[in-house]
């Protein structure tokens, strides 16, 4: 085989795995969260600043403030998800480096002292750990359904804070058994159009 992977797994993670559009009623428990968290927290990211901040909208009257804010097509979805989670970059992420990369004591001055070098890096290594969370809620059985459709500004001054970035709404739940659950796989880019060897 190619790839190490279980043939099972990589279908799981990939190869059948699909971005929910509905969801079944059945809850998504604190353990699953922390199960996630406990595997996609070891995704590498830059000096280990592990930006990525989740914030999960689960009261109804959250979830209404939070639905108020997203797109149109975005709505229905959201009101009917077990859970959603409000993924985030956490521009004074450098606070933690002290413990996070000890391996370069005084890191957090040296390199990320000015805001905005702080925010570019803070949001380029949380979108790679945002795709470490899409990965490990399918690895929970589940599906996850992000999206970037609403009003981002407005969901940062509801629910974030100034030193959050948003970066996008994550629906989570078991896909619903029933017609438009999820959209039919669509095409992908072959090998050829995508790897260039230099």
């Amino acid at each position: 085989m190619s790839l190490a992977l279980d043939p099972a797994a990589q279908d799981l993670l990939f190869r059948e795995a699909h971005t929910a559009q509905k969801f079944s009623s059945e809850p998504v428990t604190e353990e699953q969260l922390r199960a996630i968290h406990d595997l996609v927290k070891f995704g590498p990211t830059a000096f280990n600043q592990s930006p990525l901040r989740v914030t999960l909208v689960q009261s109804p009257e959250a979830r209404e403030r939070l639905v108020a804010l997203l797109s149109d097509g975005n709505k229905a979805k959201t009101a009917s998800a077990p859970v959603t989670a409000i993924l985030s970059a956490d521009a004074e992420f450098h606070e933690e480096l002290d413990v996070l990369l000890p391996a370069i004591p005084g890191a957090k001055d040296l390199f990320f002292a000015e805001r905005p070098v702080r925010e570019r890096s803070a949001l380029s290594n949380a979108q790679l750990q945002a795709a470490y969370f899409i990965i490990g809620v399918r690895a929970a059985g589940l599906a996850a359904g992000p999206m970037t459709g609403g009003d981002m500004e407005g969901i940062r001054k509801e629910f974030l804070g100034d030193d959050h970035l948003p970066l996008m709404v994550v629906n989570i739940g078991r896909i619903a058994e029933e017609e438009g659950a999820h959209y039919p796989r669509a095409p992908r880019l072959s090998y050829e159009q995508v790897f260039t060897t230099v």
